[in-house]
């Protein structure tokens, strides 16, 4: 009996703990549950500092941020230097244009038109953007120019160089309407001989021509020696005269003020993953499903136009290996891991088209989880003033076919033909709404690629100004990582113009120029691995990107993309050193041009201005600078040496985690 009762007693005392482990572990999720809500409440993202995380203290490796000590004495200089008279009031006639393409080709066609025109003494009309011409139901706010440019500051800053003026002359606009003027439709690679004995008397005979500009630019990019003033010009109408309307000035200042807000500086990242670029270069293979059908078909077009005269289906690794295509958001993430950019490091995400989208973007956000756009730190209504008043446009919908009747089914079945036939197939999958949006929701029904409706014309529109917003706050940024720049195609593209623009207005800000290949090469050796290398991969991973900030980065950049885009390296035309640079550190190809180096002496006014600068810059110098003030005299090379042996004397490898 004894036995018995204690026994009973034993599972009293169970029955009892159970239930008050019951209790606790209840209570316990409740508070969590409390917790994780009142966490979410708080992560709206109308709250800029939640959602940028952390403050100033939480972010580490500052010397990632600072200028690069090595340009420093480069200087933005784009004036005439010689004799460089004033155009005259009378001119050998009047050039028109229509410019197509997105945002980077119509900057860099503009800059080539107004230096064609000083090179005929001609007078140039605004140029027309054909992308936001044919998009039906824009704002009648904006004409074309003016819907991304300041139509009065092009003209006035101009004064000097060309006459521009905003229409045609009343007595040329109906024979312009009967086409009756001479067209051209030149290509990137024009030569100046090109205008000057072909376009040149056909001008001062008809008093009018028109041109036709599709391939991002109409004059080559290297001009002879005879010619550095016209180099110059271009300068001043990229970094001077096309300034974007205030508008979006406005708004791009307000989004660098937001991600400013919380004391950390930013990265942004551009991923150049453009539909065209991809199917040019063949990088099909890199993506998966209805995206490589997409860029396949694209191609074919091309091939069928004569753009391109490979054959539609190529290796696309091997292209990637030789550096033909853009590395991986997830590849761009475990290179920045590897410089040692802290997980809450702020990347703002640039560019309009976003080929693959959020699907190609979830490993960087897991690795970053501070990737921000211009839709995270603006409203709708902001946005929404951008664009200005449009008039209504129905969205593109898709309408299921109609489906057959019995009787329908009925009937096709019974003209099939002779018996014993094989049974009906089975019904298609139901094409839902999701799946028909974006640009693979024609593959389902169609082969051919539907016309652009109204709406789709508008969007494209769109693009330009999304793309001059992300263009400000990439100029800006403290640091600058190109995803697909100098593709090798010869058309412009956003981040050259972008690392064009920094090397102009702040050469020593931090803008990587890493080689592709070189990266591909270091991804094959870590493939199977990529998420721990070891150390001495990480090791060269940081000297090849480090070295690519300063000179080496600038001489790769003169020898490969300046022969195709000159604004992507305005140097030495458009740039002066406060201090000259010693003979025996100029750099020159094989044909003897100077590739690094070549800058004049800035005169005393930019000098003295430098000097007010730099003593402003050490009152106000952020707090993520001042613990390397004394390390000025150690190399790059001897810095990222001495930060890996450190980082690596407890771990062999790192971890994306920590």
């Amino acid at each position: 009996m004894m036995f018995r009762s204690r026994i009973k007693w034993i599972a009293l005392l169970v029955l009892i703990l159970s239930v008050g482990s019951i209790v606790v572990h209840l209570s316990i999720t409740k508070s969590s549950s409390v917790q994780l809500a009142s966490y979410a409440r708080d992560s709206l993202w109308q709250d800029f500092d939640s959602l940028l995380g952390g403050g100033a203290k939480d972010f580490r490796n500052k010397h990632l941020w600072r200028p690069v000590k090595s340009l420093e004495t480069l200087q933005p200089y784009a004036n005439p230097r010689n004799n460089y008279p004033a155009p005259g009031s009378k001119t050998n006639g009047f050039i028109y244009a229509k410019i197509f393409g997105g945002f980077d080709n119509i900057r860099s066609s503009i800059c080539d038109l107004v230096t064609i025109s000083r090179l005929l003494n001609a007078t140039l009309i605004i140029p027309e953007l054909q992308e936001s011409l044919r998009s039906k139901g824009i704002s009648k706010k904006f004409k074309s120019f003016s819907y991304l440019y300041d139509e009065e500051q092009f003209i006035s800053f101009l004064k000097n160089d060309v006459v521009v003026a905003k229409a045609l002359p009343e007595s040329f606009k109906a024979a312009r309407k009967r086409n009756e003027f001479p067209l051209f439709k030149p290509k990137t690679s024009a030569s100046p001989n090109f205008y000057l004995e072909d376009v040149l008397p056909k001008l001062k005979k008809a008093n009018v021509i028109g041109l036709i500009i599709s391939e991002g630019g109409c004059l080559q990019s290297t001009l002879p020696a005879s010619m550095l003033e016209l180099q110059r010009l271009r300068c001043r109408v990229a970094f001077h005269a096309l300034q974007l309307r205030s508008e979006i000035q406005v708004l791009g200042k307000k989004i660098v003020d937001r991600l400013r807000k919380s004391g950390q500086p930013f990265l942004a990242y551009h991923p150049g993953l453009v539909r065209d670029k991809l199917a040019y270069h063949g990088c099909a293979e890199l993506f998966q499903d209805l995206h490589s059908e997409l860029i396949q078909y694209r191609r074919a077009q091309m091939i069928k136009q004569k753009f391109i005269s490979e054959e539609l289906i190529v290796d696309s690794h091997v292209r990637r290996d030789k550096g033909l295509c853009p590395p991986m958001p997830e590849e761009v993430g475990i290179l920045l891991k590897a410089l040692g950019y802290s997980q809450k490091a702020i990347i703002y995400l640039a560019g309009s088209e976003m080929f693959g989208g959020q699907r190609v973007l979830i490993p960087l956000r897991a690795m970053f989880p501070n990737l921000v756009d211009r839709t995270s730190l603006c409203s709708t209504e902001e946005l929404s003033e951008l664009v200005g008043t449009e008039t209504y446009l129905p969205e593109n919908t898709f309408e299921m076919p109609p489906r057959k009747s019995d009787k329908q089914l009925k009937e096709e079945w019974n003209k099939a033909g002779t018996r014993p036939r094989p049974l009906p197939p089975p019904p298609d999958r139901p094409i839902y709404q999701h799946e028909k949006e974006g640009w693979y929701g024609w593959l389902t029904e169609n082969d051919t690629e539907p016309t652009p409706s109204p709406m789709d014309l508008r969007n494209q529109a769109h693009r330009l100004l999304w793309d001059a917003l992300d263009f400000v706050v990439s100029v800006e940024a403290d640091v600058f990582f190109p995803g697909f720049n100098n593709d090798g195609s010869g058309l412009p593209d956003f981040s050259s113009l972008v690392m064009g623009q920094r090397l102009y207005e702040r050469p020593s800000s931090r803008t990587y120029r890493p080689d592709r290949k070189a990266i591909q090469e270091f991804f094959n050796m870590t493939r199977e691995d990529m998420y721990h290398p070891n150390r001495n991969w990480t090791f060269h991973v940081r000297k090849h990107l480090n070295s690519s900030l300063g000179e080496s980065g600038l001489i790769r950049q003169s020898m490969l993309s300046k022969p195709r885009l000159f604004l992507s390296h305005p140097l030495p035309e458009c740039s002066c050193r406060t201090s000259p640079l010693e003979e025996s550190r100029q750099i020159r190809s094989d044909d003897g041009r100077l590739l690094y180096g070549g800058e004049d002496e800035c005169p005393k006014w930019i000098k003295s201005a430098g000097v007010e600068k730099s003593k402003t810059d050490d009152g106000d110098q952020p707090d993520y600078e001042h613990d390397l003030l004394t390390e000025q005299s150690e190399t790059e090379e001897e810095f990222a040496k001495s930060k890996v042996a450190s980082a690596f004397d407890q771990d062999e490898e790192w971890d994306p985690n920590d």
